[in-house]
């Protein structure tokens, strides 16, 4: 569309140059314009035409672009093998993780890199595990009673079922750098307590989301 500058003051070779009353809305019609207005309304559209067209491309190649480095290095769905974090976690369900989370908190839920500790016994066995963060570096973890103690004072784990029994053998310290990871499921969980603590530099971020099955689609 074209304002009425586009063609006001074109010579035509009839007379006067067309007229807009001034404060009307829209555009002289083409019935009314002379040949060469209609030239100089064509000449005038193309490099609008050409930025627009270009607009898009640019727009849908920063998309992908941002697309490929939000699933390359910020964010990655990954799907629950094991029940080793029921009733938290159940088999099959999918997880979105934040990859640039590599210093966790007592309680976040991370991913990482199999340990060397842990090897795999089968080609099905996954590269990567899901557990929750208990010890951080310089604390000693042990169990009374079927609770969780960090440095001697029992720890509140209001996400696990009323009832849950915890069995550690022998006090874990964990080393500088390094984390005490376990399963929510206390009972089925091949965790810290028989690998032991993890380098944080296996850490390949903390899962912030279920976002699969859509009945349990919730923050972790």
């Amino acid at each position: 569309m074209f304002d009425q500058t586009d063609t006001t003051g074109v010579p035509t070779s009839d007379g006067p140059p067309a007229y807009q009353p001034a404060g009307s809305a829209g555009v002289i019609p083409d019935s009314e314009r002379s040949a060469s207005d209609r030239t100089v309304e064509i000449v005038s559209d193309e490099p609008t035409r050409k930025s627009t067209a270009l607009g898009w491309v640019v727009t849908i190649a920063v998309a992908v672009v941002l697309t490929v480095l939000v699933k390359s290095f910020i964010l990655q769905a990954y799907s629950i093998p094991s029940p080793s974090m029921v009733p938290t976690l159940k088999v099959g369900d999918r997880v979105v993780v934040f990859q640039l989370n590599t210093d966790p908190a007592r309680g976040d839920i991370i991913v990482f890199n199999r340990p060397p500790t842990d090897p795999k016994t089968s080609p099905d066995d996954p590269d990567v595990l899901i557990k929750r963060v208990i010890g951080l570096p310089g604390e000693t973890v042990d169990a009374r009673d079927g609770k969780v103690f960090v440095d001697g004072k029992a720890l509140v784990e209001d996400y696990l079922p009323n009832g849950t029994q915890t069995i550690i053998t022998t006090p874990i310290t964990v080393p500088k750098g390094q984390l005490l990871v376990l399963g929510d499921n206390r009972s089925q969980s091949f965790d810290g307590r028989f690998f032991g603590t993890i380098s944080k530099d296996l850490i390949v971020g903390r899962a912030i989301a279920r976002i699969w099955p859509l009945s349990r689609v919730g923050g972790l």
